[in-house]
């Protein structure tokens, strides 16, 4: 288990729904999240599976869906990630590094086979065994191809396109691609003509790339080496201590792994998941008591204690002292 889990949004993917009339507020109500994930944009597998559930709720026609968000997506506004493919010398440049620093962005994985005549790209989840919402997976192989329109200034076309799940209608995304769509296939799949992977970009910046490049391999490598199973369980224990009563078999199922599997992973770095929520628990609480605006009993339901003296003996455990006590002392 990488960093997978914690996913950023970006701006652009906002912006888009807008310029598409879609309230961002009305998708993130209707995922059933709090507002903030706007501004903050940083989300687990399974909230951003839940926002682009909700954009396809509202949105209705899942062709229009698919077809219409990556042409909105201003370039302007991609990622430093997607930047270093646009900005590739070609198609097929621009696709190795869409896959390389697409561990920077998850939860997709994109994998890159040349053979014979054709360029089959595939994309899987990391990290969950969720087949993740249509929309989303159709939305992913159309921003491909679009990379590579918006890159040559070419009306390129697929060879084919195979989808693992079913839709009513396929006429409009055959239109797009420029090829038939396959149902009910074995894997999600953009099958390129190979030819066009060595058309120019147009976009090619060799300048922008030399500053790009190293930032986003060392950010990469960081990234790859920096997160332990303990920070990602105690990162969604902060984000979920409001909610109904998290258990391990909870976190286990959004982080996609069993419950036995990630009994042995937090084994293996010295720790448990009641050592986690306990310590998840106390520095949410320190963090709240230090904000004067929240009474005790809301900062005790905050951090999961229904029962107000619950949390007062808890954080005696913690700190010696009552949570009054505590903030007298530390925002004074």
């Amino acid at each position: 288990m990488t960093s997978h889990t914690r996913i950023k949004i970006p701006d652009g993917f906002w912006a888009g729904l807008n310029r598409l009339g879609i309230s961002t507020q009305d998708v993130v109500r209707k995922a059933k999240m709090p507002l903030t994930v706007i501004t903050e944009s940083v989300v687990t597998t399974e909230q951003y599976f839940a926002i682009w559930q909700a954009y396809s709720d509202i949105i209705c026609d899942t062709e229009d869906g698919i077809i219409m968000l990556p042409t909105v997506f201003e370039t302007a506004q991609y990622p430093p990630s997607v930047l270093a493919a646009y900005h590739a010398r070609d198609y097929r440049y621009a696709l190795k590094r869409m896959a390389r620093y697409k561990e920077m962005c998850p939860p997709e994985n994109i994998r890159i086979v040349e053979e014979g005549g054709s360029c089959k790209v595939e994309v899987e989840w990391l990290d969950t065994d969720k087949p993740g919402p249509p929309l989303l997976i159709a939305t992913t192989l159309a921003f491909l191809l679009e990379l590579g329109r918006r890159g040559t200034g070419l009306p390129l076309k697929a060879r084919l396109v195979e989808f693992k799940h079913t839709m009513n209608q396929v006429q409009g995304m055959e239109d797009y691609f420029g090829c038939p769509i396959q149902m009910g296939a074995k894997c999600n799949r953009l099958t390129l003509h190979r030819e066009d992977l060595d058309r120019p970009f147009a976009s090619y910046n060799a300048e922008l790339l030399e500053i790009l490049t190293p930032v986003l391999d060392q950010t990469l490598e960081e990234q790859q080496r920096s997160h332990s199973i303990t920070e990602i369980v105690k990162w969604i224990l902060k984000r979920s201590l409001s909610g109904e009563r998290l258990e391990i078999q909870d976190v286990a199922s959004e982080l996609g792994m069993s419950e036995r599997t990630l009994q042995r992973r937090l084994t293996d770095e010295q720790t448990s998941f009641k050592q986690l929520l306990r310590e998840a628990r106390h520095e949410q609480a320190k963090e709240y008591l230090a904000n004067p605006s929240l009474d005790i009993k809301e900062v005790a339901f905050l951090v999961g204690y229904h029962d107000q003296s619950s949390f007062y003996r808890a954080f005696r455990c913690w700190e010696g002292n009552t949570p009054l006590k505590w903030r007298t002392q530390h925002i004074n």
